[in-house]
């Protein structure tokens, strides 16, 4: 993959109409998936960032802060992955606060209620998650939803808040039986009866 090429990762970011990427998951807790997620901050892509793409930083994540600085970028750890990065006492709401404004970073802190906090202190609790979407890989999902609204220009925020919703929605319409490969699937319906 790009990621694990420094040269052809950096040429692939060259191209101005990747405006946002998505980093993290199955890539891998290694060196080139921190170098991957360095140069795209450098370069000033709208970044998501999951799964390795947190845990990389685990040691060492005030280096991760400071690159993120004023870029556009959104945090989606669970519980384990949000430990590893940040030491934040309180409940989750307040965790969650803490930890954007620690990062620079909208973070999504994902469970039953998800917390969508922003480091202005904006905060939302998603209350829409099923059960169902405990199983593998709703989370890299979620972090695709995001990535996708953030490169047709939403504001990371907003894009966050809208994409657990809608991952909650269509988790809702499947139901028991859910697989990852289920939700992209569920996910026009969804935004058919919102328009309508």
């Amino acid at each position: 993959s790009a990621i694990g090429n420094a040269p052809a990762w950096r040429k692939l970011l060259g191209d101005a109409r990747k405006n946002a990427v998505l980093i993290g998951p199955n890539n891998g807790v290694d060196g080139a998936t921190r170098e991957a997620v360095l140069a795209a901050l450098k370069l000033g892509k709208a970044c998501v960032l999951d799964a390795d793409a947190l845990s990389v930083f685990a040691s060492k994540p005030k280096a991760l802060f400071r690159a993120i600085g004023q870029n556009v970028c959104v945090l989606t750890p669970h519980e384990g992955e949000f430990d590893r990065l940040f030491d934040a006492a309180g409940g989750k709401l307040s965790r969650a606060r803490a930890a954007a404004k620690m990062s620079g970073a909208v973070v999504v802190l994902k469970g039953a209620d998800t917390v969508i906090a922003a480091p202005d202190g904006r905060a939302a609790i998603n209350a829409n998650a099923p059960p169902e979407l405990a199983s593998a890989g709703t989370g890299d999902v979620l972090a695709g939803m995001v990535v996708g609204l953030l490169a047709q220009g939403m504001a990371a925020f907003e894009a966050a808040a809208a994409a657990v919703w809608l991952h909650g929605a269509a988790a809702s319409d499947i139901g028991p039986g859910l697989v990852a490969e289920d939700l992209s699937e569920a996910l026009p319906a969804v935004l058919r009866r919102l328009r309508a």
